[in-house]
């Protein structure tokens, strides 16, 4: 595996035209758009993050009807991508493991769960609370499923969420071989993700952004306007 793994990451990226090279596993808010700006610098590609889909709204309901059991051709999917990151790629972290046998797998995480909560709680799900999300359509329908699937019903209880995200970062570990499961945290930079892939760490700082205070900022700028 170690060898196949080495091969895949040395290999030009036009040859790796419908394979990923890499795959987030973790949750949202765990450092995903600075990993997925991180990954497009290093591997001169796009990475799919939950931004590509506001940006391509006919990707939803083909997420929804993956999310009741009808998925697409993964690789044929996101043939424009290298890389994978945050809901919804993430929440389909195993089926594109399994599409993208030579990928690294990275479990984005944050220092313990209430960590994670308290930045999900003042951010995306102030938006999951929302009624109605018209300005993209049905995406909002898409995240409550999401919501729904990955950690429960009463996804916005503290205890519950709490408790899906270990679960899932445990079923991650339990699942992915040890040389191919990177796990990475915002504070780690560079240094593990271009070790897995086998590149040079660049000289410029690692990406960090949309944490919670920017999001914060953006939408009281957002009211104001």
């Amino acid at each position: 595996m170690a060898g196949a793994l080495r091969a895949a990451r040395r290999r030009p990226l036009e040859l790796c035209a419908l394979t990923l090279r890499l795959i987030g596993a973790g949750f949202p808010r765990t450092g995903t758009k600075s990993l997925q700006l991180a990954l497009e610098q290093l591997l001169g590609g796009r990475c799919y993050h939950m931004h590509e889909v506001f940006a391509n709204l006919d990707h939803v309901p083909i997420w929804r009807r993956a999310l009741r059991g009808d998925p697409p051709d993964w690789n044929r999917f996101l043939a424009n991508y290298v890389a994978t990151v945050d809901w919804p790629a993430s929440a389909f972290w195993r089926e594109l493991g399994d599409a993208n046998p030579e990928a690294i797998v990275v479990l984005t995480q944050r220092d313990d769960a209430s960590t994670w909560w308290r930045s999900a709680d003042r951010t995306i799900l102030e938006v999951a609370r929302l009624d109605a999300f018209p300005k993209y359509g049905d995406w909002l329908e898409l995240f409550h499923e999401l919501l729904r699937e990955r950690i429960g019903e009463r996804w916005d209880d503290a205890s519950t969420a709490m408790t899906a995200y270990e679960r899932h970062n445990e079923d991650v570990r339990n699942a992915i071989a040890p040389g191919r499961l990177v796990e990475w945290r915002p504070e780690d930079g560079w240094a593990p993700i271009c070790r897995a892939l086998e590149v040079a760490v660049p000289p410029a700082p690692f990406p960090h952004v949309n944490t919670t205070a920017e999001w914060a900022q953006q939408s009281e700028e957002a009211e104001v306007k």
